[in-house]
């Protein structure tokens, strides 16, 4: 398969946060505990090591109890057992429970993970790395999640249940997705890929009673053979393993002190920080509501309700219903970190931007920082786009411009006149300059009148340069639909196509090429941005 590889920074879609991240820029190392390299994670496996036999324990039961009655490949079940041994670790990506899988970059992190554990097995074969999907289930950003984009269309679940954006969405039930699904049926066309997503749709979304379960069977049927692990963390045997540090987060808010620090830091370096933390980064969960705690006047609340405790009252319901207590965006790695023997976090640009904000918080709870990762981060296109791009003569990395500064150049280049004033405006200059010396000879005062007059002159050709380049343009106005058109395609709402575009797209013309050339192509320490050619079929 043509591949194409692209330097992150090239491709003007990562934050100077990250691209610095990823040249391991001397100023950013305090933020982090060790670089993504295979070496590296050989010090991470032997700090990990401390993990407690107890928690593994009580993680390899939650996720037999959660997979009891799904169809669950040997891979997957061995991966399973294996993580009561106490060299076995895992590597883990997260992503929210968006409908049908959401943006095309769900497939990317769950492969970058996938992938890393089996580059660790080659260099590590004493130890066993299990790939695991953590599934945001505890979020309620509902907006966030509630849609997905087909061939330019935006899917919706329009009916969804009353308390959808209050309760933590993995709760919600799946009513209302029967018009969705009828739409989509109607939208991907025939075929046996068409008939296999037609399928998976129906089965998750229609077949389980809430999004939890319905994405757990999705995510499940299209990586089981690989051996990959889903957690529901939103259980009360792993939420007790969270105890001693939900605690502390009530009453030292500790969490708060160190990342506001942290993020201090950060801003002082002129980055931009991803999340600004709460005094108490905990939620309360319960009967449909998800609502965060504020501490006041010696009283715990939850915001918007009249729900409230003494200090004594709130340590007592943590004791009793630790599964009410839901972690935020700052507090949920802790709380990952906590229940599982990982090694490794990937994520994408912004996950990590917060992680940074963590180092120092989890040294103060005494929890092991993991190795971070940005997933992997891919184009795909057909041989026919890419025969089209070549005869249009753009290449691949010009295709990352902004639209009209990719039309402005290849209009230049194609133009059978030269439409830069350069040379003119360096004549120019240096005719000034004759001016001022003269002046400075003669009259000084006589130089801010020879500044105004070069600056109106230098815009006059500014501007002559600019209305050629629009003349240019009308005159060669295929060509610029054709690059338009092209690029438009490749980067839908002029954004990445893996922010955009839902993978059944993608799936519907390649079907199972489409997990195992990703499982191929993607090298999860391969820090570039990966162009991927399918034939044409």
């Amino acid at each position: 398969m043509p591949t194409e590889c692209i330097p992150y920074k090239e491709t003007n879609y990562f934050t100077k946060l990250i691209t610095d991240y990823l040249d391991e820029k001397e100023e950013l190392k305090d933020f982090y505990n060790r670089f993504p390299k295979l070496e590296n994670f050989k010090e991470q496996l032997v700090e990990k090591s401390s993990f407690p036999k107890e928690n593994r324990k009580v993680l390899v039961k939650a996720l037999k109890q959660q997979y009891a009655g799904l169809e669950t490949s040997k891979a997957t079940l061995q991966h399973i057992e294996s993580l009561e041994e106490e060299a076995s670790f895992t590597v883990v990506t997260g992503h929210q429970l968006n409908l049908f899988t959401g943006p095309l970059y769900f497939l990317y992190k769950i492969v970058s993970t996938i992938n890393l554990t089996r580059k660790l097995k080659e260099a590590y074969p004493d130890y066993n790395f299990v790939p695991v999907y953590w599934m945001a289930t505890e979020d309620h950003d509902f907006e966030e999640i509630n849609f997905f984009n087909l061939n330019g269309k935006k899917f919706q679940w329009a009916n969804a249940p009353k308390n959808a954006g209050e309760d933590a969405v993995g709760n919600l039930t799946t009513e209302g997705l029967e018009d969705v699904f009828k739409l989509f049926s109607a939208e991907i066309g025939g075929g046996k890929n068409a008939d296999f997503l037609r399928e998976l749709f129906e089965k998750a979304y229609l077949q389980h009673d809430n999004l939890a379960e319905a994405t757990l069977y999705l995510a499940n049927q299209l990586f089981k053979e690989e051996g990959l692990v889903i957690i529901d963390a939103q259980q009360k045997e792993l939420k007790e393993l969270f105890i001693p540090y939900a605690e502390n987060e009530l009453l030292a808010q500790d969490s708060y002190k160190t990342t506001t620090k942290t993020a201090e830091k950060l801003n002082e370096l002129g980055y931009n920080v991803q999340v600004n933390p709460r005094e108490i980064n905990l939620f309360y969960l319960n009967q449909g509501l998800r609502e965060r705690i504020i501490a006041r006047d010696d009283a715990y609340f939850v915001h918007g309700t009249e729900i409230q405790w003494t200090k004594t009252e709130i340590l007592e319901e943590l004791k009793n219903f630790p599964e009410r207590f839901s972690p935020n965006v700052m507090l949920r790695p802790l709380y990952q970190e906590v229940i599982l023997p990982n090694l490794c976090y990937i994520g994408g640009g912004g996950e990590l931007a917060y992680w940074l904000e963590l180092k120092e918080y989890f040294k103060s709870e005494k929890v092991v920082f993991p190795v971070l990762l940005l997933r992997n981060s891919a184009l795909i296109q057909s041989g026919k786009l890419d025969e089209k791009r070549r005869k249009l003569n753009v290449s691949s990395k010009e295709l990352f411009l902004k639209q009209h500064e990719l039309i402005n150049r290849k209009v230049r280049q194609i133009s059978n006149i030269e439409i830069d004033f350069s040379l003119q405006k360096e004549h120019l200059v240096a005719q000034f300059q004759e001016m001022y010396d003269l002046a400075e000879k003669t009259d000084k005062s006589f130089l801010g009148a020879v500044k105004a007059q070069e600056v109106k002159q230098l815009k006059g050709l500014d501007n002559l340069e600019k209305r050629l380049l629009k003349a240019q343009k009308r005159k060669l106005k295929d060509e610029v639909s054709r690059i338009a058109e092209l690029q438009n395609e490749l980067f839908p709402n002029k954004s990445l196509q893996e922010r955009q575009t839902n993978f059944s797209e993608i799936y519907a013309a390649y079907g199972p090429d489409l997990i195992s050339v990703l499982l191929k192509e993607l090298d999860p320490l391969q820090a570039e941005f990966k162009i991927l050619t399918f034939e044409n079929k």
